[in-house]
């Protein structure tokens, strides 16, 4: 299959396309720790993150204070139930993007460690 064939493929929606590379999940210990992580902190919402060529489709909190967590769950399905189960909100990242205090954190950690 020629460069053409998959970006055409790509874009029209056919069935044998995956987004992502497939990838076993263990959701009995994604939900462990991003339950850890929502009842120690606090004001934790969920972002649900697309699948990439690299990544599975995942689920990012991301409490009030800026700091974050992510798991692959497997599907777009999964992550917003996994998050409903958690009694976080959780939003689509490609509808609303990143919340600001997630990149001022990233930049808090940066400093520190530098």
């Amino acid at each position: 299959m020629g460069l053409l064939d998959r970006l055409r493929r790509r874009t029209t929606g056919d069935p044998r396309r995956t987004d992502g590379p497939q990838m076993a999940v263990d959701r009995a210990a994604v939900k462990a720790h991003l339950k850890e992580f929502a009842d120690t902190r606090r004001g934790v919402e969920g972002y649900v993150e697309p699948a990439t060529n690299v990544s599975a489709e995942s689920l990012i909190l991301i409490a009030t204070d800026g700091e974050w967590t992510r798991r692959a769950v497997g599907s777009r399905k999964a992550a917003f139930e996994l998050a409903q189960s958690l009694g976080i909100p959780v939003y689509d990242v490609l509808l609303t993007g990143y919340p600001g205090r997630m990149r001022e954190w990233n930049t808090r950690q940066r400093k520190k460690g530098g």
